[in-house]
């Protein structure tokens, strides 16, 4: 085994699996599956899940939104995600805990390291909603944030892209994949990872992350186990 204790990222977007909007129950269950598979190897946890699927505030923004009440309304988004989450890992038998970055008792407990670090300890999937708890911020950010308070070995990114291109794949079927890439080197390219906050954050504390698809049932126990099916951005 890889690694003992990860920051999992996960997509908003991806959660609408074939739908355009909302939850795609399959998808969740999916995810469940495969975060039981790899923790039923022992590996600790935590979990941060975007909102796009439901909100996003930059996108309410463009539409007329206050960017501060878009921003919350999208980390509402967040825990709604969570939620649905944590009851598909309870259906297939895992423990988990959602811990918000805003006080909203008794839906989650409010966010703190050591109730995270406690209850990875414990063996429970912990996963962490509403982001930073401020506006401005990405899920991105938050994931950063996160994965360096936890003492997350790695952060695990999962897209709908099997890794880092020089270009977007999806738009330029000429872009190659890299195998690893430095944060500079994103940085000095111009490549969309994550935003620049979150990965400046993960370069100055030493947080390695890995882009993988997760879209692809067994990606994540691959991942764990070591095989190269994605790209590893490092120092």
């Amino acid at each position: 085994m890889q690694f003992h204790r990860i920051l999992l990222k996960l997509s908003g977007e991806s959660l609408m699996g074939t739908q355009r909007y909302g939850i795609d129950e399959h998808r969740l269950a999916e995810y469940a599956d495969q975060i039981k598979e790899i923790h039923d190897l022992g590996v600790q946890i935590g979990i941060v899940i975007g909102g796009g699927n439901i909100f996003r505030g930059l996108t309410g923004a463009g539409k007329g939104f206050d960017r501060v009440k878009g921003d919350q309304m999208g980390m509402c988004a967040t825990v709604i995600n969570s939620l649905a989450l944590s009851s598909a890992l309870g259906a297939v038998g895992v423990r988990s805990r959602v811990l918000t970055a805003i006080r909203m008792e008794p839906i989650g407990e409010f966010y703190s390291k050591w109730k995270a670090i406690e209850a990875l300890e414990k063996g429970e999937v912990v996963i962490m909603s509403g982001g930073t708890g401020n506006p401005y911020f990405t899920t991105d950010t938050g994931s950063s944030l996160r994965g360096i308070e936890i003492e997350a070995d790695v952060m695990l990114k999962g897209t709908r892209v099997d890794g880092v291109y020089t270009a977007d794949p999806e738009k330029d079927p000429s872009a190659t994949k890299f195998s690893e890439i430095t944060f500079d080197e994103i940085y000095n390219r111009g490549l969309k990872v994550m935003d620049l906050t979150a990965t400046t954050m993960c370069k100055e504390n030493n947080l390695p992350i890995y882009v993988f698809n997760m879209d692809v049932l067994g990606n994540l126990r691959k991942v764990i186990d070591g095989e190269p099916i994605g790209t590893l951005v490092h120092r």
